[in-house]
């Protein structure tokens, strides 16, 4: 943080509106956020971060010729601390999905008012991941349920772990009916999303929601 504001930097191809979206942020928010900077290239992205020292980076994910989804997977390498907000013009739940695989914290689209922003900010700012309700909705409705043997491979201590991890719990909240310290949750955690193939509780999430998780009242 910079003087009791959240550092904020800004990459998207279109200058044009990256400035627009620095006179919102500073309009509506400047008591919480500053902008340090913008790059309109994917590749001029980790330097600007470590640079400034971001607390939040927002990447657009059409960014030629890199692209948006390795931009933040480099950004995400480098500053695992730096929380990412991805934006697209598009409505596309692969992009999405492939985003927040990548190390985003949150996807919204260009589309969206842009005074809704602020909110979202906040909340990946202090560790919550964010994605718009219809878009979670579609990607945890899409696909099989099947898990491809996943669910079957899953031991009840980890079944019950995920269906805790996908209702949204922190960890010291998953640690209690766990019986296990908050550490030993974060470990377990870890594992778990190793062995079902998903990059962040999000992702977990939607996972769950896909083999029916959510659906048998896993306890």
């Amino acid at each position: 943080m910079r003087d009791g504001r959240y550092v904020v930097v800004i990459v998207d191809d279109h200058a044009l509106f990256a400035q627009g979206l620095t006179l919102l942020l500073e309009s509506r928010a400047g008591d919480r956020f500053v902008v340090a900077g913008s790059v309109t290239a994917g590749e001029e992205a980790v330097a600007l971060v470590g640079r400034e020292g971001a607390d939040i980076a927002i990447i657009d994910l059409a960014l030629p010729p890199l692209g948006g989804v390795e931009t933040i997977r480099r950004v995400s390498a480098a500053y695992p601390d730096t929380a990412i907000l991805a934006l697209s013009g598009t409505e596309d739940l692969d992009l999405a999905a492939a985003a927040l695989r990548a190390g985003a914290s949150g996807f919204l689209g260009k589309s969206a008012d842009p005074e809704v922003l602020v909110a979202p900010l906040l909340t990946i700012a202090a560790g919550v991941r964010v994605v718009r309700g219809d878009l979670l909705d579609a990607l945890l409705s899409a696909g099989d349920r099947t898990g491809n043997g996943i669910v079957d491979r899953l031991g009840s201590r980890e079944l019950q772990l995920w269906a805790l991890l996908a209702r949204g719990l922190e960890t010291s909240e998953i640690a209690k009916p766990m019986l296990v310290s908050e550490r030993t949750a974060k470990r377990m955690i870890a594992s778990l999303l190793h062995k079902v193939g998903a990059a962040n509780r999000i992702e977990a999430a939607a996972l769950a929601g896909r083999y029916g998780l959510l659906d048998s009242g896993t306890d």
